[in-house]
Order: structure tokens, then C-alpha cells, then sequence
């Protein structure tokens, strides 16, 4: 079981650029700094070890997925044992021939897998090309017990659905973690993208006050664009932190890198939930419309 007591989680915003394995060791470099500052939890962004490669639909990009266990895990695997921190390691998983999720693993201190899981909600918008690439997550909403406290992880869509939070909330999860690649299409910047920077800001807000969770976001950050051209996705950074009451515990800048810490207090959790009791008064016996689509 873990301690319930405080600790520090890293965020790791970062820029990916062309070369995986130089995206791989500098994750590992950040990941260093995070734990050396105090970090004892630390989530990389969401596929982190290469460009958001989603924008086109490519079959040859399939050739960048790879095993779990496989070369990121394992090398993130040795930063764990060093640094004696968890990490939450997003990768584009082969699971088997035609068969590929987005994928994140949670290694222990040891560096060890504790576990999987994998992005339930696909997107498919322009630029965002996810289903081409990646089939729908089966492994449900889970929480992962790390030496310092229980986590669950999400990954970027599904940050805009409750019931993903709710579900993994009720999988013991005292903070939600989010590996997340989000930006702006750059011909909406200047009309839509204060709006929908917000947007993101408050869903996850209100996962936090819903839940009576810690709720953290690590986002990329940055201009990328496919090497067939095209506008590209202006990634907007801004990683950040809630605490179970909704208050504000830390947010990154929109145009730079940056690790991010946080304090989590599992008692909070407790705290919050006996003065907000949303698991108590939630009406089990009413919620079967859920299952349904619409209506």
C-alpha cells in the first residue's frame, strides 16, 4: 500500500522534434530534473516520443509503434530506478499485427509496470486523425497504486468526458492525470482560441470539484506541422493543476517548456468529500439513460 502523505508531481510540457531518439533522452533529462526538484509521481505528454504524428494518415507511420515492454518503456524503466519516481509513459502500442492503442504505461519506482491503460475516447477531427491509427481502449477506467498515492490516468479526449473522470474516480483515483497533445488549428487562433483554451481550463476544473480529485493536465507544446505540409497544430502548452475543490494549483505558459510541480495531499481528497458528499447523494438507481446514445 502506498503512504498517504503529500507529494510533489511533475508535468513535463515539452516540444517534440523530428528525432525520436532525441526526444526519448530528453524526456529522460526532464524527467531527471522533475525528480531531482522533488517530484516523486512524473507524467510525460501524451505519445511524447515523436511529433504529433496523427495530422495525416499515413500507413507507414504504423512502423512508429512499438511493444509494451519496448524501447521508450524500457529506457523511461532505468530513469525510474535512478530517480526512485513513477512515471506515466505514453506510447503508440503494437499490441499485435493491424492491432495499435494510445497507450499509456505506469511504471513503478522500480521501473516495473504497474500497469496499462488505453485511450477509450478516439478522436476524429482535421488534424486530430487518431482513429486511422489507433483502436478504442478495453481496458475500462482504472486506477494504478504507486508507493506515494493512487492514480488514475486518462489521455486528452478524454478529458472532455465526466463519465471518464466519474469511472476512474470511483476506481480509488485520489489525483487524475492526463497526457494530453491539444492546440490550435492556426487559421482559428485569433477568433476561436481563447475560447477553447478555456474550455479545456474548466472541464477539467469541474472534474476536480465533481469528483473531489486532484486533476493535472501535461500538455505538448509548440508548432508542429506533417512533413507533407500544411498549417500544422500550434500546440498551446499551458499544463496545469486543480485541487479537489477546483482551486488553482499550478498552470504552465502557453509558448515555452516547462516541468511543472504540484503538491497532492491524498487527505484533501477525504476532506473535500465528507464536506461535498457527490458519492453519497449520486442516484445509482436513476442513471441507466447512460448507456443509451441519445435520448
Amino acid at each position: 500500500m502506498a503512504e498517504r502523505r503529500p507529494f510533489t508531481l511533475g508535468l513535463v510540457q515539452a516540444q517534440a522534434g523530428p528525432d525520436r531518439r532525441k526526444n526519448l533522452e530528453r524526456a529522460a533529462r526532464a524527467v531527471e530534473r522533475a525528480a531531482a526538484d522533488g517530484a516523486e509521481v512524473i507524467c510525460l505528454q501524451e505519445l511524447f516520443a515523436d511529433r504529433y504524428f496523427c495530422q495525416t494518415e499515413d500507413p507507414a507511420l504504423f512502423d512508429l509503434a512499438e511493444t509494451v515492454p519496448g524501447p521508450c518503456t524500457g529506457r523511461m524503466a532505468e530513469v525510474a530506478r535512478r530517480t526512485g519516481a513513477a512515471l506515466v509513459v505514453p506510447v503508440f502500442e503494437r499490441r499485435a499485427p493491424g492491432v495499435f492503442h494510445n497507450t499509456a504505461a505506469v511504471l513503478g519506482r522500480d521501473g516495473e509496470i504497474i500497469g496499462l491503460y488505453r485511450k477509450m475516447h478516439i478522436p476524429d477531427d482535421p488534424g486530430y486523425c487518431e482513429k486511422f491509427y489507433f483502436a478504442p481502449g478495453d481496458l475500462g477506467f482504472r486506477s494504478f497504486e504507486t508507493h506515494v498515492g493512487r492514480i488514475g490516468v486518462l489521455i486528452c479526449w478524454d478529458q472532455w468526458f465526466p463519465e471518464a473522470a466519474r469511472l476512474t474516480a470511483m476506481a480509488g483515483a485520489e489525483v487524475l492525470v492526463y497526457p494530453t497533445a491539444i492546440g490550435w488549428h492556426p487559421a482559428e487562433k485569433a477568433n476561436r482560441g481563447r475560447e477553447q483554451l478555456e474550455a479545456w481550463q474548466a472541464v477539467q476544473r469541474g472534474h476536480a470539484v465533481a469528483n473531489g480529485v486532484y486533476v493535472a493536465a501535461a500538455n505538448r507544446v509548440g508548432l508542429e506541422v506533417p512533413a507533407t505540409g500544411g498549417p500544422g497544430i500550434e500546440f498551446w502548452g499551458a499544463s496545469l493543476a486543480f485541487g479537489p475543490m477546483g482551486e488553482v494549483l499550478a498552470q504552465a505558459p502557453a509558448d515555452r517548456e516547462q516541468i511543472v510541480l504540484v503538491e497532492v495531499d491524498p487527505s484533501r481528497v477525504e476532506e473535500c468529500r465528507r464536506g461535498w458528499p457527490f458519492f453519497r447523494d449520486r442516484r445509482i438507481d436513476a442513471y441507466q439513460g447512460l448507456l443509451k446514445r441519445f435520448g
